[in-house]
Parts: C-alpha cells; structure tokens; sequence
C-alpha cells in the first residue's frame, strides 16, 4: 500500500565539535539557529568513533538477543528505568509500538536492575564508559545552549548533574522488530509520532536502518500539534542526530522548538523492514531542579514536576485519541 504521508525537503543543520573551546561562541550561534527553527540538527567532529558507537550498538544486540525471561530480571519501573516491549503507546497512534527498550541511568536508580554478568559479561561497565561520554558531548552543548539564553555557562550542567542521587538523565536501547513485506491487514507502528519532554535527546542510528522522520511546527510548548508535512533524517552511524525536548522549549520560553517526530513503519519496497536498532541519550533534570526561562513565560516547576505534568498531557491526550476512535 502506497505511503499518504506529504513528504518535504527541509534542511537539518549539521554542527561540527571540532576545536570546540575556540569555537564555542561559532558553535554556539549554530546550535542557536537550528534550535529556533527546525528543532533538529546533526552532530560531526564530537569525540566519539564509528568503532566506538558500533561497538554499543552490539553490546546492545547482545542484550535483545536474550531470552525474554532474561530480560524480564530488569523490568521496567516508574523512575523510568528497565525493559519493557510492546508497551508503549502513542497518543498520536492509540496503539503500542512495534518495540523493545532498556532504559539505564546513572546511580541509585538502577540498583538491581543492570542485567547481570552472568547474562552479559562486561554490560554494564560498556554501558557506563558510553554514558559518560556522550554526557560530556551534551554537557558542551549545555554549555552553548545556557549561553545563548544568558544563563551562566555551567547553569544547564548542574541542574542535569548525573552524580546527584536525583538524577534523571536516562539512555534507552531500542530494538524495533522486523515487520512483514507483504502486507498481512494489520497496521503497525514502529514509534508513533510524538515530542520528546526531555531537555535534549542525542540520538544514535545504524547506518541503512531508515525510518526517523520530522515535523516540525510547534509554537508553544503546550500544543499536541502533530501537521502533516515530514522530512526523512537519514541514518549514518557516526553523526549523532540532536532534537529540542520539551523542557528546553518550555526553558527558552518557546523560543527553542520542540519538534514532533516518529519512526514510520515500512510501507514501500524501498523502506527498511529488518529489525532496526537505535540508542537514544535523554538529557533531563534532576528532579529538584528549577525550571523556569529569562521571561518567566511559565510558572516555575521542580524537574519531577514537569516529568510530571508532561506524562499527565501524554495520558490525557492518549485518552482523547482511545475516546475518539471508540466512538468513531
């Protein structure tokens, strides 16, 4: 069945790292740029090898290929760590996607919950050493981000410090499962489309393992606006894809752009069908945090209550979409 989807050429920012203390103030006008008007941008030159992501991007295999009820000794929690599959559903969608993930944090919150060497010799220290060193790639970002909003440099680094016991900062390996050629009748969703609430997302692709589209358009932080004009972001395993969440936009008083995005399920013969693999670096704030922008657009919230507050719109707008498609 042919694709509905509108398809439009936009361009994605791409942002070098290289030599970045004499650059920061160039850096910084760049990111600035791509924050404001697509909400999107590419990373090159960050300090991390394709071997080293590739690398990652097996250990995490490795972990997926494991027996359900092996992964099922970390199970998901509500501090948002753990596996799950199949559960998550979109308020865009109404219906879960086509997916599994492990959720790992820094400190307390994954006590008993990194699956064990006995399972996966060497999980957890590949894990850690690769957390730690895409947080030094956000924390240069921060830095650039904190500035531009006139904030002091080190402002956004403190209030997602990972050492915290209430730290929040999350890294999530995803598997999306293979799904049939042929078309069987059935609809499927590999992750609906939706804003991420985070502060910043790093993301990791596969190389030829297509599907991430974008829309942007929002305006304010508060809208559920999806539209219907999407570019491909093409995977290439050695540039780290970055997006706006929905803490920045709401921290910039929406002058940075939180945009909508999805992974589409493979509708065509040239779209990628096979498992797909990606590693996504959620930035977000200890839950102590204050949050407000220079202008004060929004009242001031801790960083749980605004985890807070954004899965109750997640829920309410999922409960419309349900009440809306019982009905129709």
């Amino acid at each position: 069945m042919a694709s509905q989807t509108r398809y439009v050429d936009r361009m994605i920012p791409q942002v070098s790292l290289r030599d970045f203390e004499n650059r920061m103030d160039e850096i910084t006008a760049a990111l600035i740029h791509a924050a404001e008007n697509v909400g999107f941008f590419t990373l090159i030159d960050h300090g991390l090898s394709k071997e080293d992501i590739d690398i990652m991007f097996a250990t995490s295999k490795n972990f997926f290929d494991l027996p359900d009820e092996t992964k099922a000794t970390v199970p998901w929690n509500s501090n948002n760590v753990g596996w799950e599959k199949n559960s998550q559903i979109r308020p865009s969608t109404g219906q879960p996607d086509r997916k599994e993930s492990y959720q790992m944090q820094f400190g307390e919150n994954m006590k008993k919950l990194w699956i064990e060497d006995d399972h996966l010799p060497g999980f957890q220290a590949t894990s850690l050493n690769f957390m730690h060193r895409v947080q030094e790639i956000s924390e240069r970002l921060m830095r650039c981000f904190a500035r531009g909003l006139g904030f002091p440099d080190n402002f956004f680094i403190e209030c997602h410090g990972i050492t915290r016991p209430n730290s929040q900062t999350t890294m999530r390996l995803l598997h999306y499962f293979s799904l049939p050629e042929i078309s069987d009748g059935k609809v499927y969703h590999r992750a609906g489309a939706h804003a991420d609430w985070d502060f910043l997302t790093l993301l990791f692709q596969k190389e030829g393992q297509s599907g991430l589209e974008i829309c942007p358009g929002r305006e304010v932080v508060t809208e559920f606006g999806i539209g219907d004009e999407w570019t491909k972001v093409e995977a290439k395993t050695e540039e780290i894809v970055c997006n706006i969440g929905d803490l920045l936009m709401s921290w910039s008083d929406d002058r940075f752009k939180s945009t909508f995005h999805r992974v589409k399920a493979p509708c065509e013969q040239e779209d990628y069908f096979g498992d797909r693999y990606s590693i996504a670096y959620f930035n977000q704030p200890c839950k102590d945090s204050l949050i407000q922008g220079p202008l004060k657009k929004y009242p001031m919230v801790t960083g749980a209550q605004f985890t807070e507050n954004a899965m109750k719109r997640n829920f309410a707008a999922l409960q419309e979409k349900l009440q809306a498609v019982a009905a129709a």
